[in-house]
């Protein structure tokens, strides 16, 4: 899947029109994509009237200090897992002024992947007016292609109706 920038605007576009009409606030959760979702929202002029705050959550203790991510589930399932995303998801909704978030954890490569997560496994959350949703990616590519597909992906599993 070839995603480029534009579409990724489009998405956030599309995403800051339906946060406006109900006056909701965004909160992202970022591991494996490092903010860049976050610098894909805060790329469009006016974002400050429905992004509220970004957390990179890069190692299993900024999950757990700055979303609340207990580090028992981490050891238990991994930080490449729908548990985790999960939490992350409603810790950024439970640290935040935002009514809906999006979390992303995975193996963005070269190295890091297993038989049983290899590297492009990555998991989505998304918690929209109290509900949260979870969906696992098998992305390929590099590094560079890994991180993209999984911004624009979470941006477009981000449903708000």
């Amino acid at each position: 899947m070839d995603k480029t920038p534009t579409s990724i605007e489009e998405l956030v576009k599309q995403l800051a029109t339906k946060l406006t009409e109900k006056n909701w606030m965004l909160a992202t959760a970022e591991s494996c994509t490092g903010g860049m979702i976050a610098a894909a929202c805060t790329d469009l002029a006016g974002s400050s009237q429905w992004f509220d705050r970004g957390f990179v959550t890069y190692s299993n203790e900024a999950k757990t200090e700055m979303l609340g991510v207990p580090a028992e589930l981490i050891a238990r399932h991994g930080a490449v897992s729908e548990e985790v995303v999960r939490a992350m998801a409603e810790g950024a909704i439970r640290h935040s002024r935002a009514q809906v978030s999006v979390a992303v954890t995975g193996i963005a490569g070269p190295g890091g992947g297993s038989a049983e997560k290899p590297v492009g496994t990555v998991w989505v959350g998304w918690s929209v007016d109290r509900n949260t949703f979870t969906d696992c990616l098998h992305l390929n590519g590099d590094r560079a292609m890994i991180r993209t597909q999984a911004t624009c992906e979470a941006l477009q599993l981000l449903s708000i109706d």
